[in-house]
C-alpha cells in the first residue's frame, strides 16, 4: 500500500472518530440540556426546541448550499474530506439516540461536552478538513468583509447563535454554554497543535559561556548562542536560547542564577517541539 492511500486511510479514519465524538457530544448532552453552543447544530438544537425538527437534518439542509458554492473556492481534497465530515457527522447525529437529561448537572456537562467537541473537531481539523458549518460559512464570508480576519466571522456567527440559544432556553444555559465552548477551543487547540509543550528560555548574561557550560553537562540540552547589541549600552552580547522540558525549566533558572545572579532570563512556551531529544516521554 502506498503511503498516499494510508494517510489518506488514517485521515479518513480521523475524521470518522472525531464526527462520532461530536455527535456523542450533541445528542448526549447538548441536546439533552438545550446547550447551544454555536454552529449548525447549535441551530438544529434550536429548531428542534421550535419546530421538533431532527438536528441531523438541519446540519445537512444548511450545509448543502454551502458546499455547492465552496467549490470554486477551495481544492477537492478538502470538499471531499469535509463533505464527508458533514455526512459523517450527520449520519451519526441521526442513528445515536438522544439520551433524556435525568441528572441536569450543567457544569459537568458543559466540561463533558466540551472535552468531546474539542477532541473531535481537533482530530476533523488536523486532517486539514472542516465538517462545513459555520467554519465553511466564515470562508465565504470572508471575501465579503476583507478587513475582517476570517477567525472573528466565525466568532460573530458562533456568538448570534449562541445569543439565539439564551434568548430560547435562558442565560443559565447560555452562559454554561460559553464554558463548553471555552473547553472546547482548549482541548482542540491541543490536538491540533500537538501536546509536546516545552518553554524556551532567553538569557543575557555576561557569563553566557559558563552558563551554557552548565546547561550542557547537567541538563545535557543545547545551548545556541545568539548574537545581539544593547541598544542603551551599544555593547555586543551574547543571547543564549536553549529549549527544555516544562520540569528543567526551574533547575535551568537555578543554573543560570548560580553563575550570574543578574542574568536576565526570559521564559516563553513552546508548541510542538520535535527533534533530538524531545520525543514525548522528554516533555
Amino acid at each position: 500500500m502506498s503511503i498516499i492511500w494510508k494517510k489518506k486511510i488514517c485521515s479518513y479514519g480521523a475524521i470518522t472518530i472525531g464526527t462520532f465524538l461530536m455527535a456523542l457530544g450533541t445528542n448526549f448532552i447538548y441536546e439533552p440540556l438545550s446547550m447551544v453552543t454555536g454552529g449548525f447544530s447549535g441551530v438544529g438544537i434550536i429548531l428542534h426546541s421550535l419546530f421538533h425538527i431532527p438536528v441531523w437534518i438541519t446540519t445537512v439542509t444548511l450545509n448543502i448550499p454551502l458546499f455547492i458554492l465552496a467549490r470554486k473556492r477551495h481544492g477537492t481534497d478538502f470538499l471531499f474530506q469535509s463533505l464527508y465530515a458533514m455526512v459523517s457527522f450527520s449520519v451519526f447525529l441521526a442513528v445515536l439516540p438522544i439520551l433524556p437529561a435525568v441528572n441536569k448537572d450543567y457544569l459537568m456537562a458543559a466540561i463533558l461536552g466540551g472535552a468531546l467537541h474539542g477532541v473531535g473537531l481537533g482530530l476533523v481539523f488536523s486532517t486539514g478538513s472542516t465538517t462545513g458549518g459555520t467554519d465553511l460559512l466564515s470562508s465565504l464570508m470572508h471575501p465579503l468583509f476583507p478587513v475582517m480576519r476570517m477567525p472573528n466571522i466565525l466568532g460573530i456567527v458562533d456568538g448570534l447563535i449562541v445569543v439565539a440559544g439564551m434568548l430560547i432556553f435562558g442565560i443559565r444555559t447560555a452562559l454554561y454554554a460559553i464554558v463548553a465552548v471555552f473547553v472546547t477551543s482548549k482541548i482542540m487547540d491541543g490536538v491540533t497543535a500537538g501536546m509536546r509543550y516545552a518553554k524556551v528560555l532567553y538569557v543575557i548574561s555576561d557569563e553566557s559561556q559558563q552558563i551554557a557550560q552548565l546547561v550542557m553537562e547537567k541538563l545535557q540540552r543545547g545551548v545556541t548562542a545568539l548574537k545581539g547589541s544593547g541598544m542603551y549600552s551599544g555593547e555586543e552580547k551574547q543571547v543564549l536560547m536553549c529549549v527544555v522540558s516544562r520540569r528543567e525549566a526551574v533547575a535551568m533558572v537555578k543554573y543560570v542564577k548560580e553563575a550570574d545572579e543578574r542574568a536576565f532570563v526570559i521564559i516563553a512556551d513552546a508548541r510542538e517541539v520535535m527533534g533530538e531529544g524531545f520525543g514525548e516521554s522528554e516533555l
